[in-house]
């Protein structure tokens, strides 16, 4: 059997196991005659009517039709032969292809009748195994012969693997598929991984496949999770050296950088040695000296002539120590946790040398008030001790120097959840974000059970997490 994640699904498949039943199963309910009670019995022999279907299919027995499969790409036709009933029981398709005929030439892609064949047994057995690599062909299939239950069942996968390693990358590849089907739920999954996992994409082998639009969506984003804008402009540039997309693009992407979180030195540094600037400099000629106004200026003197709500001024999620914090947490049902650590007041090199302190309290089991237990002699102690089992996990997130003051400045407070796929590498599966008007991350873990060694939130039993501390600017004076 192939390794792979096995799909179990239904559908109309379902509706054909109660009259196949009739040959392989039987019920009985008798009634007590002493206490006249009811006795059902159910007697199931599924399992047994599953294998013999399959082998009608691997022997051909009782064919009725016969489904010949030709590839554009070579000659080759492979037969196959099948019984009308199981498949236009989920297809409509094949019960219009196979309505007055017996034997139809199905015209595929290379990579989809390769996996024909497996696609037909699902008709026969109601389960499918598939590897990363098959998602894509088997959802073409799915998709082309209206079998919604598996087209679902994939779909789902797709959305639940996406952290899953392989050798060449695939959320690229699933997003693109995602957008030529229009599937937009599917798309915007692969699109928030993208964003939530950049610095692992740049390094990875599917940067390159990054199609124009995606990278204009991308770089568009304020929740992107790298190191730092200076990364992003490398590896943009990796990219249109790769690619050579035309002259409007890189206009798009390079104007999509966000300067004013560069550092002087960094953007001197540029524009010195990047091979791009050199030529397409005078595009961004404006953002660059506005750049170097920001960081020359008090945000406060800045906003007087600048418009400082506009992306340009919003810091993404840099994963660097200047943003936050690392917070492993071993054992994070056990008890509370503190951390303290310290974040730039700023972007602005003006700002550099300012640090605000910030303090984390993380909860595993937090009561609201109006839940938590009265101890009393008349309430057993099993009783506080479940209400107490009740709780769900807290984190709240106070600067430690609020008497200051931050005036034109609020920040917005993130916190990155990692999960752990294979070769060690972590992913950041979910993020939480509040302003400074709150202190508590709302809904934070809400459906995470900690208590399991097993939990997906857990990495060997720790909580993976990465608080970033995003200032946000505000024109206090209308700008001139």
């Amino acid at each position: 059997m192939e390794r792979g994640t096995r799909l179990v699904l239904g559908g109309r498949w379902l509706a054909l196991v109660p009259f196949l039943l009739i040959t392989a199963a039987a019920g009985a309910a008798h009634k007590s005659d002493a206490g006249g009670d009811a006795a059902i019995t159910l007697i199931n022999h599924s399992s047994m009517v599953i294998q013999r279907l399959q082998e009608l299919l691997q022997n051909g027995n009782a064919s009725d039709s016969m489904l010949r499969i030709r590839t554009s790409s070579s000659d080759e036709v492979k037969v196959i032969h099948t019984h009308k009933l199981l498949l236009i029981l989920q297809s409509d398709v094949f019960e219009e292809t196979l309505g007055n005929q017996s034997v139809v030439t199905l015209q595929e892609r290379p990579e989809c009748a390769v996996l024909f064949e497996k696609f037909i047994r699902y008709f026969y057995s109601g389960e499918i195994t598939i590897q990363l690599n098959q998602a894509i062909p088997l959802h073409r299939l799915a998709n082309k012969y209206h079998v919604s239950a598996l087209q679902k069942g994939v779909t789902d996968y797709m959305k639940t693997h996406l952290a899953s390693e392989s050798t060449q990358g695939h959320v690229v590849s699933w997003y693109h598929y995602a957008v030529g089907i229009g599937d937009e739920t599917l798309q915007e999954s692969c699109l928030k991984f993208l964003a939530w996992n950049l610095s692992t994409v740049i390094s990875s082998n599917e940067w390159v496949t990054v199609s124009d639009d995606l990278m204009v969506s991308l770089l568009q984003r304020s929740d992107l999770v790298l190191q730092s804008e200076v990364e992003l402009f490398a590896a943009v540039e990796g990219w249109v050296n790769r690619n050579n997309p035309n002259v409007s693009i890189i206009e798009k992407v390079l104007r999509s950088i966000r300067y004013p979180m560069i550092t002087p030195s960094q953007l001197f540094q540029i524009q010195k040695q990047s091979m791009l600037l050199t030529s397409y400099q005078s595009f961004i000629q404006d953002l660059l000296f506005q750049a170097f106004q920001f960081h020359s200026a008090s945000p406060l003197q800045l906003a007087k002539y600048f418009d400082v709500n506009c992306s340009m001024f919003i810091p993404r999620n840099y994963l660097s120590s200047s943003w936050g914090s690392q917070w492993i947490i071993n054992n994070p049902a056990r008890d509370d946790r503190s951390l303290s650590f310290q974040t730039q007041l700023g972007p602005s090199n003006f700002d550099s040398s300012k640090k605000i302190t910030w303090n984390a309290l993380f909860s595993p089991r937090w009561l609201p008030v109006s839940l938590r237990p009265v101890y009393s002699e008349s309430v057993s102690s099993a009783s506080q001790s479940n209400r107490l089992e009740e709780g769900r996990p807290r984190l709240v997130v106070t600067s430690a120097m609020s008497g200051l003051d931050f005036a034109g400045v609020t920040f917005q407070k993130t916190v990155l959840v990692g999960v752990r796929r294979q070769q060690g590498k972590v992913f950041v599966k979910h993020v939480y974000s509040v302003h400074q008007s709150t202190d508590e991350v709302s809904d934070f873990l809400a459906h995470a059970d900690l208590q399991k060694r097993t939990s997906e939130y857990l990495i060997d039993n720790s909580l993976h997490l990465h608080i970033i501390i995003k200032p946000i600017y505000h024109s206090l004076i209308k700008a001139k």
